[in-house]
């Protein structure tokens, strides 16, 4: 609708327009959460379509305990990076048409219910993240762009590649989730597949080495995009990890498990590293995002009840605190003009500096760092409490992370927000109110939700039991198949 706006129309009224179009969808959303049932495990608000009978395509989504957070976190950071988006934007007509587009691809693959629909959703997305970096991003816009189309080409190569191997070898005759049975496929087969899965979703996380696109992304890219990049579109992820690896191969899951958990260890210890060194602030926050994500995969590697409901915990702390800690560099970057530490310090100065904003980002990093009270905290413990039992030492080696996430940020604080008022950025510009909302929103929800964790954990709890009780039942009946076959041939 916004594309077909006559050309004329002014930037302030379009942005008004995708504003309400997203605001709408949030209250849908928020609607579709207050009447969702979390003690029920299967997926609610269905709508089932046959699509194209010859292929077993259908048009197949729902809700459930796993997707629910994630479909109001994306309406919520959809409005947060509108709202934020630079008033005087050029091209206004593409650039929300773009963002509304990413926001519907998104939504459409955490609801789809069937693989080939969820490979759509996940394609579509890609077209419009390439285009709002590659047209409204920084100087390295082309390159970090193509390098994002890059990695992700090869991402939806693999996924695509797994997807179609899991329904020609199981026989199935669509490619509906809840029709395949992949218990028929022998263990080599399936470690083949969840490989290939394990990959491409690993390009998305992304995950060590498979990492690179991700800081040159952050950092090219405009403020409202690294919001929906970091809280969102990393997600995609790490939930087809647990929706299409753990939950339709989980014999083969149990096997590379350990693995899995000492690829989370490298990851997060990795991130922690190479944000230590950095000199510019959007860097730090993107390599503390990469080593996150490390948590994440420690606690789906353990498969507990409690750790998969602690990695869906850290997957909606992880949207909240890094869109927060990217909205502040923002205007931090718009106020001061630098994101350079060698720049900038001294902006906590109560009367010339950026005094709530500076206020606004220790409440990010120490959420990041884990410090009881926020959200952050009570979603690591969670899966450092569950993993342990399972990877002691990787989690052990998980939890020196947190400490080097405390370090990286302490540097980025005492360089930026403390000290005397640096020179060049002596005379900085009023920061109003609008500037700081989104900021304020973000934070109220991040102590919100570490205060009161159930109203987070409630959505889920559920959801994560049944899949962790059927990942078990169906892993077992492999593995006695497997042993049986070996007794035989022996």
């Amino acid at each position: 609708m916004i594309w077909f706006l006559p050309d004329n129309i002014s930037v302030k009224n379009c942005r008004r327009l995708a504003l309400i179009v997203t605001a709408l969808v949030l209250i849908l959303t928020v609607l579709i959460a207050i009447q969702f049932e979390p003690d029920l495990t299967t997926q609610q608000f269905s709508e089932y379509y046959s699509w194209i009978d010859p292929l077993g395509l259908t048009y197949h989504i729902g809700v459930d305990g796993l997707s629910l957070p994630l479909l109001i976190l994306n309406a919520l950071l959809t409005c947060i990076a509108i709202y934020s988006t630079n008033p005087e934007l050029k091209r206004p007509r593409l650039y929300y048409s773009l963002l509304l587009l990413l926001n519907v691809a998104v939504m459409g693959a955490f609801l789809a219910q069937d693989l080939l629909l969820f490979f759509l959703f996940y394609e579509i997305e890609l077209i419009p993240l390439y285009l709002l970096i590659a047209i409204w991003g920084g100087e390295k816009r082309g390159y970090a762009a193509t390098k994002f189309l890059i990695y992700t080409a090869v991402s939806g190569i693999l996924i695509l590649a797994s997807f179609l191997g899991l329904v020609w070898l199981s026989g199935s005759t669509s490619f509906a989730v809840a029709d395949l049975n992949t218990s028929t496929l022998n263990i080599t087969t399936q470690i083949i597949l969840l490989m290939g899965i394990v990959l491409g979703f690993g390009i998305k996380i992304p995950l060590v080495p498979l990492h690179t696109w991700l800081p040159d992304a952050h950092v090219e890219a405009s403020t409202p995009i690294s919001i929906l990049l970091a809280g969102v579109l990393l997600k995609l992820g790490t939930y087809g990890l647990l929706k299409f690896g753990m939950n339709l191969l989980p014999a083969a899951w149990s096997y590379i498990a350990p693995w899995l958990a000492s690829w989370a260890v490298i990851t997060v210890l990795y991130g922690a590293s190479c944000a230590i060194p950095q000199t510019d602030m959007k860097k730090i926050v993107a390599y503390s995002s990469v080593g996150h994500m490390g948590y994440i995969l420690l606690g789906a590697a353990a498969a507990t009840p409690l750790s998969i409901l602690g990695t869906v915990m850290q997957m909606i702390s992880h949207g909240l605190i890094s869109p927060l800690l990217f909205l502040l560099v923002g205007v931090v970057y718009k106020k001061a003009g630098s994101r350079d530490l060698k720049v900038i310090r001294g902006l906590l100065n109560p009367e010339r500096g950026l005094p709530v904003i500076g206020s606004l980002m220790v409440l990010g990093v120490m959420a990041s760092a884990g410090i009881p009270g926020m959200v952050g905290f009570i979603s690591e413990f969670i899966v450092f409490r569950a993993s342990f039992d399972v990877f002691p030492v990787q989690t052990l080696l998980c939890m020196i992370g947190t400490g080097l996430t405390a370090v990286y940020f302490l540097i980025l604080m005492n360089r930026a927000f403390f000290g005397r008022l640096s020179d060049q950025v002596i005379n900085l510009p009023r920061v109003y109110w609008s500037d700081r909302a989104p900021a304020i929103i973000l934070a109220i929800l991040i102590v919100l939700f570490g205060i009161q964790p159930s109203w987070l954990a409630r959505w889920t709890e559920a959801t994560t039991n049944i899949m962790v009780s059927n990942q078990n039942a169906k892993a077992s009946i492999v593995l006695q198949q497997h042993h049986a076959i070996i007794q035989e041939n022996n």
